[in-house]
């Protein structure tokens, strides 16, 4: 976990506290905090957001602008100091998780149902917690 998710997190769990009445003297873990609470990690919903408007963009028709950017390959070389890690490489690397190709997944954003399933293995793997 990266330390912006982290901090993310700490900041989430600190706003929960308050929230259902744990005061400080109260030993409680994250864990069961998110249990109480009906939470999932945020690293987990940041994903999930992530590829359900990843899902609505593959959706859109083929002239759309953001369906463009999607599949958008720039030629050339990276900048000095530009960072390696790009958002469509983190993507790529969630598809090769799961053992399928960019062109699969974009197959699959038609059919609703089979793309819910998808995000569910996605968001179902072994994820950190702080």
């Amino acid at each position: 976990m990266n330390q912006i998710t982290r901090r993310l997190q700490i900041f989430v769990n600190k706003c929960l506290r308050p929230i259902m009445n744990i005061k400080w003297a109260d030993k409680i873990k994250n864990e069961e905090l998110w249990r109480i609470t009906h939470q999932k990690s945020i690293e987990n919903q940041i994903k999930r957001r992530k590829w359900n408007w990843i899902g609505q963009t593959l959706r859109k028709e083929t002239g759309a602008i953001e369906t463009t950017a999607l599949d958008w390959n720039p030629q050339g070389y990276r900048r000095r100091g530009r960072l390696k890690r790009t958002w469509r490489r983190t993507i790529e690397d969630e598809i090769r998780s799961t053992r399928r190709s960019w062109n699969e997944v974009k197959g699959t954003a038609g059919d609703r149902n089979v793309w819910k399933l998808f995000m569910d293995a996605l968001s179902s793997t072994k994820s950190k917690r702080i």
